[in-house]
């Protein structure tokens, strides 16, 4: 089961496309005292603002039958079910965080608490397969 956001990925891909191109025009169609170096700064700097922009689009979180991997904008943590003790989110967090064996938390960035009610429905399921494939059974 992969679980990321929608709406991130929309936004970041648009923006990274829409930026990238408006810097290729600006380079192309600047006036002369710009040389070479500096249209080609531009592009480059569009490129690489198409890269952090998809840093962020592609975080993702991941299950299967052995663990979870986060996938966060610079980082990338596989997990085994065994180190997950839960998941939580309030309504003013931007993402879960899962709570480690180990005493540490990790945030997951590809489950976005801006989609509401798709990051509900992507808890809920993160949560059910946290207390199926856990160690302890849920004392509830």
């Amino acid at each position: 089961v992969v679980w990321r956001p929608r709406t991130t990925r929309i936004v970041a891909y648009t923006t990274a496309g829409a930026l990238m191109l408006g810097m290729v025009a600006l380079a192309v169609f600047v006036a002369p005292p710009f040389t070479l170096f500096d249209r080609f700064l531009m592009v480059l700097f569009g490129a690489f603002m198409f890269w952090v922009l998809h840093m962020f689009a592609r975080c993702r979180v991941a299950a299967d039958t052995s663990g979870v991997t986060v996938v966060n904008a610079f980082r990338t943590r596989r997990m085994e079910w065994a180190e997950i003790v839960d998941v939580n989110m309030t309504e003013a967090e931007p993402w879960p965080t899962l709570d480690l064996a180990d005493g540490t938390s990790i945030g997951a960035m590809g489950i976005n608490g801006a989609e509401r009610t798709l990051a509900a429905r992507q808890l809920k399921e993160l949560q059910a397969l946290i207390h199926h494939h856990g160690e302890a059974p849920d004392p509830a």
